[in-house]
């Protein structure tokens, strides 16, 4: 990752909430009302990154002569290639570069298990290719709202060099996310300070 992109993302942490929403809606084409300023950061990260990745990739090879594909084509091994080529599953036919915007949309659905109205080709890919190497959740996303409960987003600034410390910490003792870190760090320090009831609330939570 570049320098510029690097910064272009730290620069986030400081822009407003509106900022961030348009800002979000530029790089991945989906328009949002999100007030989670963590969860906007991070998918602008990501298509930032997205994009990032896709300028530094190398340049495909240039297609074979004319003639020499012809020639090919005629010849009983590339007839048996393109048999088996069309019995092999769609996910695995077919560069992602060469898609277009609504097929790689029904390859995002089939790989990611969840539909997007992305229209950023860069950004679908790049998910695309993480999800294949199992680096980000598969399937629907679990709505964090649920009826007759009323939720707040509380701010929470650190520095940079803390989260990271941080992120090491619990990610190394084998815990999901930051969520269930937080919510087992709050569990146990309200035991620590004998507010049992308000600690059995993040302990309930932990579990879900």
């Amino acid at each position: 990752m570049s320098k510029t992109m690097k910064k272009e993302i730290a620069n986030l942490n400081k822009m407003k909430l509106n900022d961030l929403q348009a800002k979000f809606a530029e790089v991945t084409g989906e328009k949002t009302r999100s007030p989670n300023k963590t969860f906007l950061i991070r998918r602008i990260s990501e298509a930032l990154q997205a994009a990032s990745a896709k300028a530094e990739t190398v340049p495909e090879a240039a297609a074979p002569d004319a003639d020499a594909e012809a020639n090919a084509q005629t010849e009983p091994a590339a007839a048996n290639a393109e048999a088996n080529a069309q019995t092999e599953p769609a996910s695995t036919v077919g560069k992602l570069t060469r898609l277009e915007v609504p097929e790689l949309q029904a390859r995002y659905l089939d790989v990611v298990g969840r539909p997007t109205s992305s229209t950023n080709k860069p950004y679908m890919i790049w998910k695309i290719r993480e999800a294949q190497k199992g680096r980000i959740p598969l399937g629907p996303r679990k709505s964090a709202h649920r009826e007759g409960v009323t939720f707040k987003v509380l701010p929470l600034r650190m520095e940079a060099a803390m989260v990271d410390k941080l992120d090491e910490a619990w990610r190394s003792r084998g815990i999901k996310n930051r969520m269930e870190f937080f919510r087992g760090a709050l569990c146990h320090y309200l035991k620590q300070l004998g507010a049992e009831d308000a600690a059995a609330l993040f302990a309930d939570a932990t579990a879900a």
